[in-house]
């Protein structure tokens, strides 16, 4: 088995530990003391679940004892592919418990990205529920385990497993807690975003990770009284970390968790629940402010919405502040470290222009053009960073590992920013090829990867496009072949189609797929597939301008 690890140069290492960043806690410490501490206070609230932390503590050591009792040991992985409900918790701190560690899955997940998550882990376990939102997970774990031998144990956190291991079984073996793990080892992996196919791997520790979290509710003044709304899916790092469900349970607040992020879900709980605190994307806020016009659900408790996860333009900070009041607090991260707030106490001009400042004073940051040379102050360039909660490496990546980070440890983010005198930083893009579409971020690669398998595609190329809702939308340029096979079906619905059904998640599916003869190549046919994509979204926006001019004057 290949070992997750992190590390970060002894001097550095030190440097963090004497600031008092890093202080030897694990999470199952940390839980352990919050249990202690907070014993009947409110933990959790999924539907009609209340665990108290006495009691997430107590299942989290049945989780423990019961993965130890299957064969589980300390390293080892198991991905989690569970919504917005309350075993989420009791599942990862217990494998947190027993070192072993969990690898978050999303929701939207399918059987692309599960396969790829079990084989590039080497994962024995798999933990799901059985349908949610009309989604069978039991017959995804059936499909997966046929294709993944090394899937011992499917482990379903709900009451009808089928053919697999309810929750409630494992929960009730017997025996010693297994010893825990180091605070310097791993604790998790989380997925990137990644930008050349499907996506890397995070290890990130229970030092480092457990700082991000104390960091980030001074910042956002967590405590015991805070009540934080789980809207959006609780495994993406923003929900868990910033400060999340997590920060939340560091602080000896309540997780309220929403099953879904739309205003007649969510609403209701911040009334019923008194919610302090939410983090949203913008596409989502903007759904909110325009239904907080009208609701009669009282969300005068609100004292923090965040907005994440993808850029918020100026003008939409505004249009959410008109309406939610003085509570808009921006965030910029990523799963592999660095996250920035806009304060609490900042102007209202730093809260709807920038995307904040980072969460340590040693946050190192490096602002540089495309040869890493710094830019003039106020010049927009290529962000880079490294710091006590920033990562130097993924997990089994050497090639990646070698584009990501300089031999220096800094991390090459793939943001252009702009650094202002106030240490405010202004996000202005991304040099990847990398599509943010309402916060789910999407590679160019994988998707042409998926379009050039069709048996009538002769080339595809994958771009972003500005949109209003979600900041960006995917647009697909095919090229046809010359001679399509009958059936083939090559029309964008069928396209679009095609995609879902090579089992992947449905925010990668292209929105929009336009026909083209040639790519207008160079004379001597090559151009890299950075500038063929700027090229062909530049094409695009030209042509929708054109087109919404001729619609003017035909109106006119």
């Amino acid at each position: 088995m290949i070992p997750a690890i992190q590390k970060w140069p002894e001097e550095l290492a030190a440097r963090y530990r004497e600031a008092g960043y890093w202080r030897g806690e694990t999470f199952g410490a940390m839980l352990r003391d919050r249990a202690g501490r907070f014993a009947d206070r409110t933990a959790i609230v999924a539907g009609d679940t209340r665990w108290t932390y006495a009691e997430l503590d107590a299942r989290a050591d049945a989780v423990a004892r019961g993965f130890a009792a299957l064969g589980f040991r300390a390293g080892e992985r198991v991905v989690v592919q569970l919504p917005n409900v309350a075993p989420f918790f009791s599942v990862v701190f217990g494998l947190f418990r027993a070192g072993i560690l969990p690898v978050f899955a999303l929701p939207a997940h399918r059987s692309t990205e599960i396969e790829h998550f079990l084989t590039r882990t080497e994962a024995r376990g798999y933990v799901i529920t059985d349908t949610f939102e009309g989604f069978d997970y039991r017959a995804l774990a059936a499909e997966v385990r046929a294709k993944v031998p090394a899937l011992g144990h499917v482990i379903v956190a709900a009451d009808d497993a089928g053919p697999f291991t309810p929750l409630a079984a494992v929960e009730k073996h017997d025996g010693p807690l297994p010893e825990g793990p180091l605070p310097s080892d791993v604790a998790f992996l989380q997925i990137s975003g990644g930008s050349t196919g499907l996506s890397k791997l995070i290890p990130r520790t229970h030092d480092d990770y457990i700082y991000s979290l104390r960091g980030s509710n001074e910042i956002c003044r967590m405590d015991e009284t805070s009540v934080y709304l789980g809207a959006l899916p609780i495994a993406h790092n923003y929900p868990m970390s910033s400060p999340g469900t997590f920060g939340t349970l560091h602080g000896g607040g309540t997780v309220v968790l929403s099953p879904s992020p739309a205003p007649d879900a969510a609403f209701p709980l911040i009334a019923r629940e008194k919610v302090t605190i939410t983090g949203l994307v913008p596409p989502l806020a903007l759904v909110w402010a325009d239904a907080a016009r009208t609701t009669t659900h009282d969300l005068s408790s609100l004292k923090v919405l965040q907005a994440g996860g993808a850029k918020l333009t100026p003008e939409v900070a505004r249009r959410i502040q008109a309406v939610f009041g003085p509570v808009l607090q921006q965030v910029f991260g990523m799963a592999e470290g660095l996250v920035n707030y806009t304060r609490l106490d900042d102007s209202e001009e730093v809260v709807t222009e920038t995307q904040g400042r980072p969460i340590s004073p040693d946050d190192e940051l490096l602002i540089v053009d495309d040869d890493d040379r710094p830019v003039a102050p106020g010049t927009p360039g290529n962000l880079l960073t490294r710091g006590p909660y920033t990562i130097r490496q993924y997990f089994n990546e050497p090639e990646a590992n070698a584009r990501s980070f300089t031999p220096e440890g800094y991390y090459r983010t793939g943001d252009i920013v702009l650094l202002r005198p106030d240490g405010n930083l202004v996000v202005q893009g991304r040099a990847k090829d990398q599509i943010n579409r309402g916060g789910e971020k999407v590679s160019a690669e994988e998707i042409e990867d998926h379009l050039l398998a069709h048996p009538g595609v002769f080339d595809a190329a994958v771009v972003s496009i500005p949109d209003p809702y979600l900041g960006e939308r995917s647009c697909a340029f095919v090229i046809p072949r010359k001679s399509v096979p009958e059936g083939a079906g090559l029309r964008p619905l069928a396209l679009k189609s095609w995609v879902r059904e090579r089992g992947l998640a449905a925010f990668k599916v292209p929105d929009r797929v336009v026909f083209v003869d040639s790519f207008h190549t160079t004379a001597v046919g090559k151009v890299s597939r950075k500038d063929l994509r700027a090229t062909l979204r530049q094409r695009l926006l030209e042509a929708d301008a054109a087109e919404a001019r001729a619609q003017t004057q035909e109106k006119d």
